[in-house]
């Protein structure tokens, strides 16, 4: 089997992306440690657990969103117990599982955090974006998740709406005008 090498427009797209992938993270986290004395994977637990039905999922459903090993979360949410941030206790429906919830205190956290959040996103991704391009980013991460994660285990929530059929004929038409 012989080595197919990235052309070179593809090499230079993969550096700048695993760029992305390695600062924005960062970004991300130094705001938030700074604003709201929370990680960005602590922002993340919090904000999954908000989402869910009485803001209680599984550990194994709370890592699977979070993208995180069952002793990297458990370690987190440890540190989040002891900021009474989130509780953990036993499943009703299956006692060897665990589950946790959202505080009232992480609830408040979360809702305190999420405009900081929102507007270092907006500065770092889509203030730099025009309309057609966050349509095309949308579309990119699309179609590497269908790859990476084609279950949709981290992003069910979060489905892009599907326009009906007719919808994108008037689209194509004010972009033309």
């Amino acid at each position: 089997m012989s080595m197919q090498w990235l052309t070179s427009e593809q090499l230079a797209t993969w550096v700048r992306l695993v760029a992305v992938a390695e600062l924005l993270p960062g970004a991300l986290d130094s705001q938030l440690r700074r604003d709201a004395e929370l990680t960005h994977f602590e922002y993340m637990v919090l904000a999954m657990l908000s989402e869910a039905p009485e803001r209680t999922l599984r550990m194994t459903a709370l890592a699977a969103r979070t993208n995180a090993t069952l002793p990297r979360l458990s370690h987190a949410v440890r540190r989040m117990e002891d900021r009474d941030l989130v509780e953990r206790f036993p499943c009703p429906q299956d006692g060897r599982a665990t589950n946790a919830r959202l505080t009232e205190t992480g609830w408040q956290k979360l809702v305190a955090a999420a405009p900081g959040h929102v507007a270092n996103v907006r500065h770092h991704v889509f203030e730099v974006l025009s309309p057609e391009q966050v349509a095309q980013l949308a579309d990119i991460t699309d179609a590497i998740l269908d790859r990476l994660d084609p279950d949709g285990v981290m992003t069910a929530p979060y489905q892009r709406p599907t326009p009906p059929a007719d919808a994108a004929e008037p689209a194509r038409q004010r972009t033309a005008q």
